[in-house]
């Protein structure tokens, strides 16, 4: 099976965040997000990102970046990771509100 949360040590430092109140992104766009979403994450569509990005800095906590599959939220994680936050590729949706539910 493929992980799409990552490998290892990624994996578990993204755990933490969560346990320790990251903020969760959701970058679909606002109709797939209406279709259902993780409880408590905010919807900004990958198009937005950069613009956003200084608003999401100044929260002072990691961000969990999800979506459809893992393929945006990944190019999400990049972006904010390149502006100094501590990002990361959550994957899907769903796979995430199972990981939630687990922890």
């Amino acid at each position: 099976m493929l992980d799409l949360f990552g490998f290892g040590k990624r994996k578990e430092q993204m755990k933490d965040a969560l346990k320790n109140g990251a903020i969760i992104v959701d970058v679909r766009t606002p109709g797939e997000f209406m279709g259902g979403h993780v409880d408590g994450s905010e919807n900004i569509p990958l198009g937005s990102i950069g613009s956003q990005v200084a608003k999401l800095r100044a929260k002072g906590k990691p961000v969990v970046f999800c979506c459809a599959s893992s393929m945006r939220s990944g190019s999400a994680a990049s972006q904010a990771k390149s502006a100094g936050i501590e990002a990361y590729n959550g994957g899907s949706w769903m796979s995430l509100n199972g990981l939630l539910q687990n922890l």
